[in-house]
């Protein structure tokens, strides 16, 4: 029996464009916020764009269930989806609070002469080696980022990195919950083969 995909539908992220690229490496997964379907689930993706603030304020009613399913299934963060697993953001001028799936913190890239923010646009990653989500993904493939906040988190954490003004953790991993800042979905065949990978470890 094929195992169910479940894109975490909370009001804040770009569902269809993940769920037609998961239609293409697996099968059609299912969009809800339903608990008892996230509950069943046997991977989960959580989407996300725009403010870190918003986005916690919508997701927060499954805070419980995503602590429950973190140790025991495979979650994928993009983008805003990733941001939210850290502890903390600066984008949060009100102090609101990550999901702490991960250790670590968001912060924002600095002012640097010649960069410009948002970093947006092809760059490349250089996967940890051994890390499943990235097999088979040669290092420095490009994938399409758009993002003004970055991960600030140990070496441990890091699944991959990018340089963009200095190194910075462009995948990150803790138990069995990744997430990635740039967009899988829209990365042609490399962003394909990760999501690929992804629903792979569906056991």
């Amino acid at each position: 029996m094929t195992k169910s995909v479940v894109i975490l539908d909370y009001g804040v992220g770009n569902v269809r464009s993940v769920q037609k690229a998961i239609a293409k490496v697996y099968q059609e997964p299912v969009i809800t916020g339903d608990v008892e379907e996230i509950r069943a689930s046997d991977a989960l993706i959580l989407p996300g764009v725009g403010a870190f603030s918003a986005g916690m304020e919508k997701i927060s009613p499954h805070f419980a269930l995503l602590h429950e399913l973190h140790t025991h299934i495979p979650i994928l963060g993009i983008c805003l989806g990733m941001q939210m697993m850290f502890e903390s953001s600066e984008e949060s001028s009100d102090g609101v609070k990550g999901l702490s799936l991960i250790p670590g913190k968001v912060v924002r890239f600095p002012d640097m002469p010649g960069y410009k923010i948002p970093h947006m646009g092809w760059n490349q990653i250089i996967p940890t080696p051994g890390d499943p989500l990235f097999s088979g993904i040669e290092p420095n493939s490009a994938v399409y980022f758009v993002h003004s906040y970055y991960a600030d988190t140990a070496p441990e954490y890091t699944a991959a990195r990018t340089e963009y003004m200095f190194p910075f953790s462009s995948a990150v991993r803790s138990d069995m919950s990744w997430g990635v800042q740039f967009h899988p979905e829209k990365s042609g065949d490399v962003g394909l083969s990760i999501l690929r990978n992804f629903c792979s470890m569906i056991e």
